[in-house]
Parts: structure tokens; C-alpha cells; sequence
């Protein structure tokens, strides 16, 4: 990764953790399988997306729908993301981050060239997936 990238985005080199998060910020569960996770830093989005592991890395780290990287790493302790009282973005807020993520549910999308292959299930993450309230 880039060091420019570090810079705008706070995460570290190729092959480091994530840098943590500012103070005080907590992650939002989204209801959507396959981005389940946002948070609003300085006025923009974060987003991961959960990728179809281990075909492809475990997730997909967006700021304001732009690709940063692809996390391997267990996101634990990323503010205990599998916490279930993890508080959960409102109605406007939800389709504020999905819209930006339109068009990005299979892994390579953001490159232009989404995932097709047989051997996992990213032909499947279509936008009204995408928008399917997870249970």
C-alpha cells in the first residue's frame, strides 16, 4: 500500500494492521450480508465488504466507495466487529452507504472485473442482494 494511501485513508504499509480508528469511533452494522460494517470518519464513509473467504481475502476496506485494501487479517479488534449490540445505521444512512456500494458486491468490481468464476458465490451479489435486510 501506498504511503499517500496510508495518509488519506490511516492504514498502514503492505503486510501491517490497519491503524486504528479515531477515538470514539464505533462501527455500524448496515443489515446487509455483504457489506455489514460502516462508519462515518470526518465525513466519510468506511465501509467493508465480506468477501466469498477464502477464494478471495477475507474483506474489502471502501472510503466513500473507493477501494483501499483487502484485509486478511482477523478485524477483532477492530472495535469487536462480530459484537451484536454493535449500533446499526438508520433507514437514510443504510441507503446512503449502499448506494455509494452499488455495483460493488463481488469481489473485483472495483477494478472493473468482477469475480465470475465457478468456484465461489460473487455472481450472486447483485444490488438487490445486496440491499436484503440480513437476518
Amino acid at each position: 500500500m501506498t504511503s499517500e494511501r496510508a495518509a488519506t485513508t490511516g492504514l498502514a504499509g503492505e503486510g501491517e494492521s490497519p491503524l486504528p480508528l479515531p477515538p470514539g469511533t464505533i462501527w455500524h452494522a448496515t443489515g446487509s450480508n455483504v457489506f455489514p460494517h460502516a462508519v462515518r470518519v470526518e465525513g466519510r464513509w468506511w465501509v467493508l465488504r465480506l468477501n466469498d473467504f477464502p477464494e478471495h481475502p477475507l474483506h474489502t476496506l471502501f472510503v466513500d466507495g473507493r477501494c483501499v485494501a483487502d484485509v486478511n487479517d482477523d478485524l477483532a479488534d477492530w472495535r469487536q466487529l462480530a459484537d451484536p449490540s454493535l449500533p446499526v445505521l438508520t433507514a437514510p444512512e443504510r441507503a446512503e452507504v449502499l448506494g455509494l456500494m452499488a455495483g460493488l458486491g463481488p469481489y473485483g468490481a472495483e477494478h472493473g472485473s468482477p469475480c465470475d468464476g465457478d468456484w465461489c458465490t460473487c455472481d450472486l451479489l447483485t444490488d438487490d442482494y445486496v440491499r436484503e435486510r440480513a437476518d
